[in-house]
């Protein structure tokens, strides 16, 4: 078990130490659940009074609050308590689990692929035909990668994932249990006798920037001619569905359960909220936000932030629902 003193984990964050305390701290935790061996953080004011009966020993605080340690409790006062959190939850991070190998003997590697110097390739793992995959990659058991794809230095790929024919990852991504990369489009056209579907073939890839990150049991489908491209630095959450020929462009958020139907575009810097859809052929500038749950079906210019279903500007939505739930007052 790991245990640090309130001097050894300030030495990280950099802050100021207000108290002491002479306790271990062996792990970090939310305001209410602490013990008297953890540490919690309060990154706003309302939460600055469960501070009195919290049963943690130390906390990180805004440097701004006006807040008092108390008997063998000490504060690390930094400038934003959430982002210090972050550092905080490096120093506690378990270590990876662990290859006895590098390439286990069970994994299939065809003879033109080409491996780069560092790597680990788990049990079961597949990798086809004139792949390649740069230097410090890994691969835990059971990935699957195939024919003509690239996955650059670095970059981390968790159990269960598919990336498809000919797409490219790019460096330092972290690719979670159970994506899918690379998987046809949904498209598909009545047939001309009215009695079925035509499914519309998909031949383009999957291009992916460095620095990404996509959660668990998201699917990114690969474009009908040309490429589904994920920015530098983008971060999806779990769930998420990008449709084909969408380009999301560099450090997007996409929170759980959102998704993009097919030729969606995203400019710099768009949020999206939890469980929210945008519609095909939309655009949304630079820096927009979506709301959780909101339904976007036209275009949105930069700097906005719309919600609801459909999606309109914030402040008009929240008029909208004031207004809807005093006419339901009225009427009773």
């Amino acid at each position: 078990m790991k245990a640090f003193s309130i001097e050894e984990i300030n030495a990280t964050l950099k802050g100021v130490i207000v108290g002491s305390t002479t306790f271990a701290i062996t792990s970090p935790e939310q305001l209410d659940l602490a013990n008297e061996n953890q540490i919690t953080f309060i990154g706003s004011k309302k939460y600055i009074k469960q501070w009195e009966t919290s049963k943690a020993s130390a906390a990180i605080v805004n440097e701004d609050f006006d807040i008092e340690p108390g008997k063998n409790r000490a504060l690390i006062k930094v400038k934003n308590a959430d982002l210090a959190m972050a550092e905080l939850l490096e120093i506690f991070v378990d270590e990876s689990p662990v290859f006895e190998e590098e390439i286990h003997q069970t994994a299939v590697i065809h003879p033109t692929a080409k491996i780069g110097r560092g790597c680990k390739i788990g049990a079961g793992c597949y990798i086809g035909k004139n792949v390649i995959i740069g230097d410090g990659s890994i691969l835990y058991p059971n990935v699957t990668i195939f024919d003509f794809t690239k996955i650059g230095n670095a970059t981390t790929i968790w159990s269960g994932t598919v990336i498809r024919e000919r797409c490219e990852v790019g460096s330092y991504c972290i690719i979670h249990s159970n994506v899918s990369i690379g998987a046809d489009g949904f498209g598909f056209r009545p047939s001309p006798d009215g009695r079925g579907l035509i499914k519309i073939p998909h031949i383009g890839n999957v291009v992916i920037g460095n620095l990404v990150e996509i959660g668990a049991n998201t699917c990114v489908d690969r474009g009908k001619f040309s490429s589904t491209t994920i920015g530098d630095g983008c971060k999806i959450d779990n769930l998420v569905q990008i449709g084909h020929n969408s380009k999301m462009g560099r450090c997007c958020i996409m929170a759980g359960s959102s998704g993009l139907a097919g030729t969606v575009t995203l400019g710099d810097g768009v949020i999206i909220g939890g469980g929210a859809c945008i519609g095909d052929h939309v655009t949304l500038g630079n820096g927009v936000l979506v709301g959780g749950q909101s339904g976007v079906m036209s275009n949105v210019e930069a700097g906005k932030k719309v919600l609801g279903y459909p999606a309109v500007d914030s402040r008009d939505a929240l008029k909208q629902w004031a207004i809807l739930r005093k006419l339901v007052k009225d009427s009773k």
